[in-house]
């Protein structure tokens, strides 16, 4: 029975593996997609495109898959009605929320996007309710070990960055959203090509939150991010670190 028991649950967890890789499949295609149709279809002079590439064999995506995503949207085929719309509304405690999708289905996404607010302790605003409070930024971002934060640092000047935050979980790199492309290029000449890039929403400042908060605040945001239609989701909350040790206990 142990034996049977273990397997069954490394099947358990194999199959939300496969489910959560899937998802994050289903965003990159219509990423890939709809920056192939908005720009040409070479990469090369299509920043958002080289972008979405990037990320995409960052997630070991089969480059087959990748071109088929690619023609349909420079073809003008399927894919074609995918709509970029943007979302914004707050939080538990008061958390500033954008929510970026893709969609085939607007009014699906909006009914889907305004259930998640409403049953987790949120509200969904008018567009510009929030996004007053976000600078609207280029964010390249590379792992660890790239580089040290001091290299990274000057690097990331040279190249014309804003601003750089390096920590346990990588260098993010800053700029003007104009600059992504040739911040990103000349990083990549020094330190490969970066995990991602992307362009990003910075919040001016943050939202302590506390305890209670905090719970039905991840709650949302999880829900949100699980969304195939969502692609990106930014808030400005900030939990503190013995709020995050309790919430893991």
């Amino acid at each position: 029975m142990a034996g049977h028991s273990q397997f069954k649950n490394i099947m358990h967890r194999k199959g939300a593996q496969d489910a959560k890789r899937a998802k994050v499949f289903t965003k990159l295609i219509r990423e890939l997609t709809v920056a192939a149709r908005s720009g040409l279809s070479d990469p090369a002079s299509n920043p958002r495109l080289r972008a979405a590439i990037v990320a995409a064999r960052n997630a070991n995506m089969a480059k087959d898959t990748m071109e088929r995503a690619i023609k349909r949207g420079a073809g003008g085929g399927e894919g074609t009605a995918l709509e970029e719309v943007r979302y914004e509304g707050y939080g538990p405690g008061g958390v500033a929320i954008i929510v970026d999708v893709l969609t085939d289905n607007r009014n699906r996404t909006a009914s889907d996007i305004r259930s998640a607010f409403t049953k987790h302790g949120g509200n969904l605003g008018e567009t510009g309710s929030v996004s007053f409070m976000f600078s609207r930024v280029g964010l390249v971002h590379f792992p660890v070990q790239a580089a040290n934060s001091d290299a990274m640092f000057e690097a990331a000047l040279e190249a014309g960055a804003s601003d750089v935050e390096s920590g346990d979980a990588g260098h993010d790199v800053y700029c003007d959203p104009n600059d992504l492309g040739a911040v990103r290029d000349a990083l990549e000449k020094k330190f490969g090509a970066p995990e991602s890039a992307r362009l990003d929403w910075r919040a001016q400042s943050t939202v302590p939150v506390d305890l209670d908060n905090a719970n039905g605040l991840f709650k949302l945001l999880n829900v949100l991010d699980d969304s195939d239609d969502v692609q990106r989701v930014a808030s400005n909350y900030d939990v503190p670190d013995d709020v995050m040790a309790r919430l893991n206990a």
